[in-house]
């Protein structure tokens, strides 16, 4: 029911402009109230997901198991939940999201401030999957110390369960910092996007001898100082396969082959929630079209809203006719106080 002071105000606000008029004077219907009338649940009603949550143990087990690691990338509530709804076994807040969700040039803008925001919208979101989140440029790189303390907010104000950085052999004494202090750590080696600018731009790497071989030390280094997984990002496939049979821990290819111990993709690529022409690394494989179905139905809502053809009455609330008619009495009347006030 409508509460007595929600009428009381209406009534004080009338009499106070209008002498001698109140609204108390009819006796108005009180209205039935719902308890909620909104789609704003960030849930809804969705079945609760029957998958135990994946940690660290559990990625090891599909590891020794041979059954390849599925990776995606969330930057969002929605996003995450899309992800691990579909059973992504890792949600990866990654600082790609510096371009697809804040329109960044590259990935060195984001700040450390930014990755929490995005952290905090994933973690509400995932159930199940495990997260890990990029520690962003210039929040690693000083000291191993520095490193932790970023890793530490990661963990504690963004609710992820591990970091990413990127770096091989000179990034193993900033590895086993934050390892040894219980964060568990996905090293990022190949093409490191935060380093775009010294490694020549977004260019395959290892594709020499020296550089398989450099790739092959910077990942044995990362994983003897702790990191329990490895991203590998644009390798040729025969050189990331290799370096995969070397190791004791699991590989995650972008771009870089099917002999990884799993894969990972940019979500806002793969699902095509992008305009046509925008250009697409080679290793991407666009799976849905996001983009073409958001831009079909925001085109036929604005049509609707345009013509009047929205909403239609199955999209508003009845009220009943007697209801309605005592509402018009009462509307009537304050017509009248306002002609009344203008003479």
């Amino acid at each position: 029911m409508v509460p007595k002071s929600i009428l009381s105000h209406v009534a004080s606000l009338h009499s106070s402009s209008r002498p001698g008029y109140s609204i108390a004077r009819r006796s108005l219907p009180l209205l039935s109230v719902p308890v909620r009338n909104s789609s704003y649940s960030p849930f809804g009603k969705a079945p609760l997901d029957p998958r135990k949550k994946v940690t660290i143990q559990t990625l090891q087990n599909l590891y020794k198991k041979g059954e390849p690691i599925a990776v995606l990338t969330a930057h969002d509530f929605p996003s995450a939940h899309v992800a691990d709804t579909a059973g992504m076994d890792v949600v990866i807040v990654g600082d790609s999201l510096a371009m697809v969700a804040l329109g960044m040039e590259d990935t060195n803008e984001v700040t450390m401030e930014e990755m929490l925001v995005h952290c905090r919208s994933v973690s509400r979101a995932v159930r199940n999957a495990f997260t890990i989140a990029d520690l962003p440029m210039g929040s690693y790189e000083l000291s191993p110390e520095q490193a932790l303390q970023s890793a530490l907010r990661i963990v504690k104000e963004g609710g992820m369960k591990a970091v990413k950085l990127e770096g091989g052999a000179e990034m193993a004494p900033t590895i086993r910092r934050i390892t040894q202090a219980g964060i568990p750590v996905l090293s990022h080696i190949g093409l490191t996007p935060q380093r775009q600018h010294s490694i020549g731009g977004f260019r395959v790497q290892a594709k020499s001898a020296s550089g398989a071989v450099k790739l092959l030390r910077d990942a044995r280094a990362v994983q003897e100082a702790g990191a329990f997984m490895v991203l590998i990002e644009a390798v040729p496939a025969e050189v990331a396969a290799l370096v995969t049979e070397r190791l004791r821990v699991p590989t995650i290819g972008i771009g870089s082959g099917s002999g990884c111990s799993g894969q990972v993709l940019v979500q806002v690529d793969m699902v095509g929630n992008f305009p046509v022409g925008r250009f697409m690394p080679k290793f991407v494989k666009t799976y849905a079209d996001v983009w073409g179905e958001a831009l079909r139905g925001i085109e036929a809502y604005r049509r609707d809203v345009k013509s009047k053809g929205f909403p239609s009455i199955e999209y508003t609330y009845p009220i009943s006719k007697r209801e309605l008619d005592e509402f018009r009495e009462v509307v009537d009347d304050l017509a009248k106080e306002d002609g009344r006030r203008t003479e």
